[in-house]
């Protein structure tokens, strides 16, 4: 698993600061392979998509 917002292994490291901004920001990368999602920001919401994998799961 790798962290969405900055791509690096989610095990490793502290991602504090990722966790908070993933409160105003969509995720980045993918969590189940790391790819770059391609992400549509609208005045809405936003909407990511993984090439491989599809629209990111929710982890709640």
């Amino acid at each position: 698993m790798y962290c969405d917002r900055c791509g690096e292994p989610a095990a490793e490291g502290d991602h504090a600061a990722c966790r908070a901004a993933r409160e105003m920001e969509p995720p980045r990368y993918c969590a189940r392979c790391r790819r770059r999602m391609v992400v549509q920001v609208t005045p809405f919401g936003w909407t990511a998509r993984c090439s491989e994998h599809g629209a990111p799961q929710s982890t709640s």
